[in-house]
């Protein structure tokens, strides 16, 4: 009876998960900021390509994101539908002439680095990401991978 006793456990061991009880998205495919029990939306937009002297740089309207957190390693919850979760990816955005920029590559080398994010998987089609970085104040952006849609933030 041993033997089967740690198969047992770990077989029952979803069945013991608690299922998530905190707020919930009102949009799908939007991330939103958790603040305690509030969620923030993030701002959406599109990003704008460009091609300039062998360099490929992604450009996004505005200076500065109107959605800011003082948290350092935010967290967002996302109720997806088209998107993946798993493909988000988080970049620091620069402020120049107005615009919000990444630098994505420089003479076919890969510039921008993502930043690594933790994602769980709360309920059926409901996940939490969470920044597995300290950010420094400034302008971000999640991003499906081979997308140009951005969902922004700043820290401050």
């Amino acid at each position: 009876m041993r033997k089967w006793l740690p198969i047992v456990l770990l077989c029952a061991w979803p069945l013991l998960a608690q299922k998530y009880t905190g707020p919930r998205p009102a949009k799908p495919d939007l991330p939103y900021l958790m603040h305690a029990d509030n969620l923030i939306p993030a701002e959406s937009a599109e990003a704008k390509q460009e091609d300039r002297k062998g360099e490929v740089t992604y450009l996004i309207p505005g200076a500065n994101s109107t959605v800011r957190t003082p948290l350092a390693s935010p967290a967002f919850l996302i109720l997806t539908d088209q998107l993946q979760a798993d493909r988000l990816q988080l970049f620091k955005l620069q402020s120049k002439g107005g615009q919000r920029e990444v630098l994505f590559r420089r003479k076919n080398k890969l510039v921008a680095r993502p930043i690594r994010l933790n994602v769980t998987r709360l309920d059926e089609n409901l996940y939490k990401i969470e920044v597995d970085e300290i950010l420094e104040n400034g302008e971000y952006s999640l991003s499906p991978a081979d997308s140009n849609e951005v969902f922004c933030f700043q820290v401050y």
